[in-house]
This record gives C-alpha cells, structure tokens and sequence, in this order.
C-alpha cells in the first residue's frame, strides 16, 4: 500500500473516501465512533452526543436513481423514496459488496487532528484518538474529514427576548424522535426547513395545534412532479440546466417561479418566500399544503418575543397556551478536532476550494468531503469529491496555488449570491458542480462524442436525469454496466409502482415538456423584438 490516509467518520462520505483511496493504491483507515457505518443514516432511538440524529419517520428527498453510488444501483424493488432503514440496508450491502468494513475501526472516537512537526516537508498529520478509554495517537500523510454537519444544533435562543422566561419545552428537531409525547399538545415549530416541516406535519395528526413560525418562507414541492415521476428525474437533467444558466435572468427567474407555484400559489398558503428568484433549497413535503388546508398546520410570521406561556408574532397576533417549542433552526460546521482556523480561514466562514480542500494550507494533505450541499443527492456528490481528493493525495492531480484558489473562492462566493443568497451552507448548482469535479480527473461525459458514436445514449444523457452512473461512464474508475443503467433508469423507477399491470410502462418526453414550459417567455421576447 502507499500512503495512510485518515478518514473521519464511516457514513456515506467516509464509504466513498475509503474506497477511492483504494482506488488509488493508498491504505485507509477510517475511524468510527458508533459501532456500525451509516453516519446520518443509522437511526438510534435515542441522541447520541457527538452524532447525527433522524427521527423515526424520515424518508429520502432524492429518489434512489438520483442517489446511489455510481456504480452500485439500488435494488429493483426498492421504492423510490426510501425510509431510512432501506437506505441503511444499501449502505450496509455497499460496504460490504466493496470489503470496506476492514478498514474501519468502530467505536473510535478522533480527538485531535494537528500537523506534526515536519508538516511544512511532509504534509503528515497527527492523529489523536480514542477507545475504550484508551488515547492512541498516529502519523499520516492525509486526512480526509467526512463527519458531517448535521451534528451540532444551532439554537438562536438569543435571536428571541423572553425565551429565558418560557416555561414549557423546548427542543432542538435533532431531538424530536416520535411524536408519542406530543398528544394533545399546542406546539410552536421554529424554522420552515425539511426537518420543521416534516416534523409540524407530522405532529399535527396528534397535537391540538401546531403552528411553524418562519422569517422568510420557502417553496415546498413534492416529490412527485409531472405525470407522477419523482422530481428530480425530471427536474435534474443537463437540457434544464443549459437553459438555467443561458437564458437571461429575467426569464430564468419567471420560469423558476412558475414553476415553483405550479403544485399550489404559495402566497395563498403563508409560504411565499421573500425573495422567490433566488434558488435556496425548497422544502420537500408530500402533505403540508394538505395539513394548512385542514387548519391542522399554521404558518405564521417570526416571533418578536416569548413570555411565560406564549409567543407574539410580527404581524402583533399572539399563540397563547404553547406546551413546547421545536427549533428547526438547522445546525453549525463544528470540527472539535480541528483547529478551526483551517477550515474557517476567512471572517469565521467555511473556506475551501471547490468545497473541499482548506487553500491556505501548505500542502493540500486535508479534504473535508460531504460538507457542499445542492439539490443533487449527497451520495454521488461525496463519492466524485473523494474521487478527486485521492488523485490530489496520490499526486496524479495537483492543485492550483493558493491565490488562483482564493479567487476562485471569491468568485464563486459571488455566484452564490446571487443564485442562493445569504447563507451559512456550502450551495451549489449540482450539475455544474458535478462536470467540473470530474472534469478534474477525466471522467466527465464527453457528449459531443457520445453523440457521434452512441447517440441514444447521448440523448439519454443530455435530455434525461443527470444519474450517477455518468460519471462512471468514462475515464479512470470507468464502470462497465454505466451504459446499460442509464439506459434502464426509467425502467427501475417505475419497476416498485407498477405492483398492478394495466398497460404498457410510460416515461416522460424531457424535451417536448421543456419547450412546451418554454413557448411563452419565447413568444414574449419575440413580441418585444417585434416592437424594436
């Protein structure tokens, strides 16, 4: 084996970084503090310090073509939107399919990763860990840090005056498991993200009244989108992205809104966002415009104040009687092994090139992995960012030097801007993303030579999902069955719902849909030409 290479964490960022380093001739070894892999995915029935946590209840926001390994389909008869626990059931069963498990070390907990004396040469770390009470501590020559960030809660108890005085519940949606303690209860759900959401919904079969509070709404969407597909196999695809970013910003956005107002008119229901252009991610949520419709779930402006039994909100009205408070308030990126000034290098804020290496460092020997959130699934994403970092360790792809990364940094920061807004998380746009990772280590599709020389491929490629398996498709790591999934996708998507055959299986026309969504901003220009 060649170099060592520390991974912290065995969910599925640490998976990926594990087997990529194989890929590359490296030897891993990947250090665990609970006793099994999954990460987020390994549901406990209680909070465990220093983990992520999920309620009994979550469900997948990305359907299971959209989020596999590249090279690793789920099942055929694994529903599209999977609980938890089948999804853990495929993490397990890649692991294994891939002899993973032997280079993980479980119950093991990374106290403190810091360069050693001769990192300015080297680029080694030390690394300080944990078990059974017992401190070990080794050297290595990179680390790749695939803990997540959904750990650490941010509760802004200090954002509302009054809250000190509460004296009902308040909790974090990191602790909400069940909703069996929630019956009957008049319940205040702080934030409108997919745990809020999810969460309210979930508690207003059982509660009195439940009422989310949000400072700036969101689009919801469901996961079942034009003629009953999953949303993202129609909604991720390269055409849509290409007309995203060509078309100009007004009709982008126009389209954009439309389009998020085609399932309900978010202004009817409390929702509307404050700025609906911008691309923050949605809330995906199958049943709340059902549960407002009910009267079960209110939304409600934010809260100016608490007092001992109740919350006033902007808009003056107050919610009187509350028995418990559940911030969805999402979390902070916290490494307590890490100095901090590696990762946050600038004004306290996350700072890594393309999302993944600290550009300050003087050797690119630290990979954070699984920290860029967009509306692709994590799993192909941390799979191409790991990828790319093993080649980096493995000094078959180099980087550039810090100041083309730091303006690289600020550019992007830009662009996040003005497609995101203001916000604490790493976005980005995923296919975009996606073709520039793997443009790094050779393995972005070639369309043009797709076209000429596979053409149903290459239509399926351009006009459908943006799968996985194309960045599998091509170049080093090159799957052999790539071709053949992409081809059957649609036929694995509709494989677990047609249980009762009543005719031949159907599959959406991608570019008849998008010119159809299209003609009226394109008559409209053309009108406006007219008149020039």
């Amino acid at each position: 084996m060649g170099k060592r290479v520390a991974i912290v964490g065995a969910g599925v960022s640490g998976l990926a970084a594990i087997r990529s380093c194989l890929e590359e001739g490296m030897e891993p070894i990947c250090f665990e503090r609970s006793n099994d892999v999954g990460g987020l995915w390994k549901f406990s029935s209680h909070v465990e310090e220093g983990r992520a946590s999920i309620y009994q209840s979550v469900f997948t926001n990305s359907s299971k073509e959209m989020m596999c390994f590249p090279d690793f389909p789920y099942p055929d008869d694994f529903p599209n939107y999977m609980h938890h626990s089948k999804l853990q059931e495929y993490i397990k069963a890649f692991a294994q399919k891939k002899d993973l498990l032997r280079y993980i070390q479980f119950e093991t907990l990374v106290s403190s990763i810091k360069k050693c004396s001769s990192f300015l040469a080297t680029g080694q770390w030390v690394v300080v860990t944990e078990k059974d009470g017992k401190q070990d501590s080794l050297l290595f020559d990179a680390v790749m840090i695939c803990s997540g960030h959904h750990v650490y809660p941010n509760m802004p108890t200090d954002s509302f005056p009054g809250l000190e005085h509460f004296q009902g519940k308040c909790l974090h949606s990191r602790d909400y498991k069940s909703p069996g303690d929630f019956q009957g209860k008049r319940i205040l759900v702080i934030g409108l993200g997919n745990s809020a959401s999810d969460i309210a919904v979930e508690l207003s079969r059982l509660a009195t009244q439940v009422i989310i509070s949000t400072r700036s709404g969101s689009w919801v969407m469901s996961r079942v989108w034009n003629d009953g597909y999953p949303w993202d196999m129609v909604y991720v695809t390269r055409f849509a992205s290409f007309l995203r970013n060509v078309l100009p910003s007004f009709v982008s956005d126009w389209l954009y809104v439309k389009k998020m107002n085609t399932w309900f008119k978010h202004e009817n229901y409390g929702l509307m966002p404050l700025n609906g252009p911008l691309r923050k991610e949605p809330v995906f949520n199958d049943e709340l415009p059902a549960r407002i419709l009910c009267g079960t779930v209110t939304i409600k402006p934010s809260v100016t104040k608490f007092t001992e039994t109740s919350a006033v909100f902007e808009d003056g009205t107050v919610f009187e009687d509350i028995d418990c408070v559940i911030f969805g308030t999402g979390y902070g990126y916290a490494y307590p092994f890490l100095d901090d000034s590696i990762i946050k290098s600038r004004n306290n804020e996350v700072t890594l090139y393309k999302g993944i290496f600290p550009p300050q460092l003087e050797k690119p020997t630290m990979a954070v992995i699984g920290l860029v959130q967009s509306l692709g699934a994590t799993i192909p994403t941390a799979d191409l960012q790991a990828r790319w970092a093993a080649k980096v360790f493995a000094n078959t792809c180099t980087l550039p030097p810090t100041n083309e990364m730091m303006d690289d940094i600020n550019e992007k920061m830009g662009k996040k801007l003005k497609w995101f807004g203001q916000s604490n998380t790493l976005q980005t746009d995923y296919i975009t993303y996606m073709d520039e990772l793997s443009s790094f280590i050779g393995a972005k599709p070639n369309l043009p030579w797709l076209f000429l020389t596979d053409p149903q491929l290459a239509l399926e490629v351009y006009f459908g999902p943006c799968s996985p398996y194309q960045f599998r498709l091509m170049g080093p790591g090159k799957w052999d069955g790539a071709r053949n999934a992409i081809l059957t996708q649609w036929k694995r998507t509709v494989m677990p719902t047609r249980t009762r055959a009543v005719g031949d299986a159907q599959r959406p026309c991608h570019l008849y849909d998008l010119l159809r969504m299209l003609f009226f901003p394109v008559l409209l220009l053309a009108v406006l030409f007219a008149f020039y």
